[in-house]
């Protein structure tokens, strides 16, 4: 990829839709599609979701995908390649995965810690994080407050995506995904099913399945705000899961082969990404509320809601399906305590799943930088990921001891990973995204998209659906977006998604 070289490419479309998938697939989905999920209704959600996807998720992911092939850029010099105005588009999408990849990879770090740690349980019998089921909390606020581990364990994440990363995109991209995409779905879907199998999983299931009105409802009355937020969760959770505006999907679209269908890939991605998330949710839901009913409907909380035991429930199973890490480093090893003594085995499980789910996204933000260094400065491969690694580590020294050492320091009164993630995900994603939709759509027109979608003779099957959706409703839905996760950052207007 260094000047004068020839662009790398997939090898077939298959590779890359496991490419796009393995990056859609990420933390994202194992903790916050469970958590909105139980919050907004249950398979109301989900059917909410499903139709954003299709409709939204699509054009979007199309057009970055499209320009990326179009232009066999990364997503730093696409937009100025297409259009010299335009290119302050790319520069603020570069900055989303170099913002983005540090303080993943830490999250990454906590992963890698609770694996050894369950490792250590599994094949040991010691507990790491104590005999009672409650100290799981302290393990972790321990452990991200320690002056060195966070940033240790971090490193090593960091540099085993950049070790993948300089083997190039076949070699090392895709056959990486080759292994651990395969084997992530089919412990997602053995831990799924041990879940689905426990006693008492049913009220769970349901509680997860069933649509629920009840969330779009104050006092017994339809509530336009409430669908409202329902829509804004679920299309939040869509835009992130798919791994949109982070500059992805362009670089590895500039990977694409002209005889591939886009949009057939496209759609695939949309499958497979779905799929996980929802299998997400049943291998999580059912335990969380089992354990939230038992140890949770307090009589104090009974009290607190009237006696009305099913509120006092819900209300337990709510605070049990804490968004954010809160859930998957807290809330589930306290469920894994109460599974016995095949609970630490049910752990090593699900951390390796997500081992997996945190590597092959962390490895596509990687890349998506890796790629602007090689088209900025003309590097080679093996240079450029050196160079992007040592950036990546000096960036991820900030969130990795944050909660530790550096946990003093704030800006605007949030952690240094806590202010990353604002500024990417509540800002300047839904920021780039809004700009791709009026730029493709009026500036350069979907003409230029549609041409390359239907390269080589190809039918547009969605043509009319991609016109209407890139002119007008996507970006009205990603300003809704940019809105109302800025209002729920600093708690305005009572905005909790």
């Amino acid at each position: 990829m260094g000047s004068g070289n020839k662009r790398a490419s997939w090898s077939g479309s298959l590779a890359f839709v496991l490419a796009a998938a393995a990056s859609a697939i990420g933390l994202g989905n194992l903790w916050r599609f469970p958590y909105l999920a139980a919050q907004y209704g249950g398979g109301l959600f989900i059917v909410i979701y499903l139709a954003l996807v299709v409709t939204l998720g699509f054009t979007l992911m199309l057009t970055e995908i499209a320009i990326g092939r179009k232009t066999q850029q990364s997503q730093l010099t696409a937009y100025s390649k297409l259009n010299g105005a335009w290119g302050f588009v790319g520069i603020v999408a570069t900055i989303v995965p170099l913002f983005i990849t540090p303080y993943y990879c830490v999250i990454g770090g906590w992963v890698l810690y609770y694996l050894k740690a369950y490792a250590v349980m599994a094949f040991t019998g010691v507990a790491p994080m104590g005999e009672a089921a409650a100290e799981s909390g302290a393990f972790f606020s321990g452990f991200i407050s320690a002056p060195f581990a966070p940033f240790g364990y971090g490193m090593i994440f960091v540099l085993a995506c950049a070790g993948v990363i300089v083997l190039g995109v076949k070699n090392g991209i895709e056959k990486s995904n080759l292994v651990m995409m395969p084997i992530l779905f089919l412990m997602a879907v053995a831990i799924s099913v041990y879940v689905v199998c426990l006693p008492g999983s049913g009220d769970g299931l349901r509680y997860y399945l069933m649509p629920n009105l009840d969330s779009v409802t104050v006092n017994g009355h339809f509530s336009l705000a409430m669908m409202g937020k329902t829509i804004l969760g679920a299309m939040g959770q869509m835009f992130y899961s798919l791994s949109l505006a982070m500059g992805i999907m362009i670089t590895y679209g500039s990977y694409m082969k002209k005889e591939d269908s886009i949009e057939g890939s496209v759609r695939r991605i949309e499958v497979f990404d779905t799929i996980i998330a929802v299998v997400a949710g049943l291998m999580i839901i059912p335990v969380v509320y089992m354990f939230a009913v038992k140890t949770g409907v307090t009589p104090e909380l009974l009290a607190k809601h009237g006696g009305d035991a099913a509120a006092a429930t819900k209300a337990a199973v709510h605070s049990a399906m804490n968004a954010g890490p809160g859930l998957m480093f807290i809330t589930l090893p306290k469920v894994f305590a109460t599974l016995g003594a095949g609970g630490a085995w049910i752990g090593l499980a699900f951390f390796l799943l997500v081992t997996f789910a945190a590597a092959t996204s962390a490895i596509s933000l990687f890349e998506a930088c890796v790629a602007s260094v090689c088209d900025l400065l003309h590097l080679e491969r093996k240079a450029a990921t050196f160079f992007t690694a040592a950036m990546l580590m000096f960036l991820a020294t900030f969130s990795a001891l944050g909660y530790g050492p550096w946990g003093d320091i704030t800006l605007f009164k949030m952690q240094f990973l806590d202010f990353f993630d604002f500024v990417t995900n509540c800002a300047l994603m839904p920021i780039v995204a809004t700009a791709t939709c009026i730029f493709v759509g009026w500036v350069l027109t979907p003409k230029a998209v549609i041409d390359e979608v239907e390269e080589g003779g190809r039918k547009f099957r969605s043509r009319g659906l991609y016109v209407v959706m890139v002119k007008f409703i996507a970006p009205a839905f990603m300003i809704a977006i940019l809105v109302s996760e800025i209002c729920r950052a600093f708690k305005i207007g009572g905005w909790s998604i």
